[in-house]
């Protein structure tokens, strides 16, 4: 059976993180002379937390953790998710499933989804092809390659991007501040986006102090560093870099020795 989704229909859960945040402890002991059973046992400290966000030394934020679990989004959005080498990844088994049952869920992005292109056939003849027909006839080949006694594992070779992805993702705080800097930018991939979205709206729940501020570089940098490459949409509302250190060029101009 040929299970299809949206993209945009993804589900993220936090499993873990928030509630004490361990980012305040491990600010104060590199600076406390105190011991650490009293450093441990001072009450929580927004201010510490701000500061250290502020300030760009984010070295602490490493000490708070949080775990996601995340279903129905594509193979595509996996192999963009996997660059962030600062994070654990579970990622469930695309070989065979316990008790014979083979789901094959696939995620289509809206744009493409009642698309159909001609194709030609090795007889001459042409086929009117759309992503259900292509999938459909993938998950038939597939599941026919299963009944022939063949190895899930050479046969999902096949399989195509659009087939869904489970995992449970692990990140500190300090890696998810810079995996939002870049996936909630408007230049990131839709879905890739939706889902880096899902768990910033989670982690802001969870530790508001911690991710106040966290979101696209724009949000963090006050400008957008893309520069040339800035999404159109933002084009004229927010500053590329370039345009802020034109600004600040114009304004030390001839003023090099005050600066230094």
């Amino acid at each position: 059976m040929l299970d299809e989704k949206m993209t945009g229909a993804g589900n993220v859960l936090l499993l873990a993180g928030g509630g004490k945040i361990y980012t305040d402890i491990a600010a104060r002991f590199v600076r406390s002379e105190r011991s650490l059973e009293e450093i441990v046992a001072s009450p929580y400290s927004r201010t510490i937390v701000e500061n250290i966000l502020s300030s760009g030394h984010k070295a602490a934020l490493e000490f708070d953790y949080f775990l996601f679990g995340v279903e129905g989004y594509s193979r595509v959005t996996e192999t963009q998710l996997v660059r962030k080498r600062l994070a654990s990844y579970l990622i469930k088994s695309g070989r065979a499933e316990l008790g014979g049952k083979r789901l094959f869920s696939v995620v289509y992005p809206p744009s493409i989804k009642d698309f159909a292109a001609e194709v030609s056939l090795p007889d001459g003849s042409t086929l009117k092809v759309t992503p259900h027909l292509l999938t459909e006839m993938t998950r038939q080949w597939y599941e026919a390659g299963i009944e022939q006694g063949l190895p899930e594992e050479d046969l999902r070779y096949m399989k195509p991007q659009a087939t869904e992805f489970k995992a449970i993702i692990g990140m500190n705080a300090h890696a998810l501040h810079d995996w939002f800097a870049i996936r909630c930018c408007m230049n990131a991939q839709h879905e890739i986006r939706d889902l880096a979205r899902k768990m910033l709206r989670l982690c802001r729940k969870a530790a508001p102090d911690l991710f106040a501020h966290a979101g696209p570089s724009c949000m963090q940098l006050g400008y957008c560093p893309e520069n040339r490459a800035q999404n159109s949409m933002c084009k004229g509302k927010i500053p590329t870099k370039e345009e802020a250190l034109h600004v600040l060029h114009k304004l030390y101009k001839g003023q090099d020795s005050e600066i230094c």
